[in-house]
């Protein structure tokens, strides 16, 4: 997974790519507003009916390998104030592919873009602006750079072009040098 780093508010945001969508950081985002203790953050939200509601229908849209007769029985509970689920349980109950969980000292708790802006809404609205501000902001970087790298490419092969045709004129070797020499002289 390729890893960039956005900055929203003074708040550092890692996006993993995976399998050429962007998963945001969810445990970056939630210590935000819970330094001490992010994961709890995540853990409400998923608690919420309409997150799960939400999850759903993101993951009947884009996961075929969706297991819905699980999330019927984790929509079922959603809500009750005894109902809790980690994003490791959802994960695994459901074959979700919208969250990815992983511990360790680089792992944490990522959505695919679209959940997490969803996750951000229900944390904060205004943060949620600006991250959609500043994630826009490094796609046109981004969009920037390829078109710069393709114009790159596209010289290169421009002049490996000039040069093998220059190889295929019919004059001698010597004379396409000295016709070179006195170009690059003239210049």
């Amino acid at each position: 997974m390729a890893k960039k780093k956005i900055e929203v508010q003074g708040t550092e945001i890692s996006i993993n790519l995976n399998k050429d969508d962007e998963y945001i950081s969810l445990t970056d985002i939630a210590k935000k507003f819970n330094k001490e203790n992010p994961s709890s953050l995540i853990i409400n939200w998923l608690r919420n009916k309409e997150t799960i509601e939400f999850l759903g229908v993101w993951e009947t849209l884009y996961n075929p390998d969706f297991n819905l007769i699980e999330f019927d029985k984790i929509k079922s509970q959603a809500g009750f104030n005894r109902f809790v689920i980690s994003s490791s349980k959802w994960i695994k109950s459901t074959n979700s592919i919208g969250i990815t969980s992983s511990a360790g000292r680089y792992g944490g708790t990522f959505a695919h873009k679209d959940i997490a802006l969803g996750f951000c809404y229900w944390l904060s609205p205004p943060f949620q602006l600006y991250l959609i501000k500043e994630f826009q902001r490094l796609k046109v970087q981004e969009a920037h750079q390829q078109q710069l790298e393709w114009t790159v490419q596209k010289i290169t092969d421009n002049l490996d072009e000039a040069r093998n045709l220059i190889k295929t004129l019919p004059f001698k070797q010597d004379e396409n040098k000295t016709l070179l020499n006195k170009r690059n002289k003239t210049k």
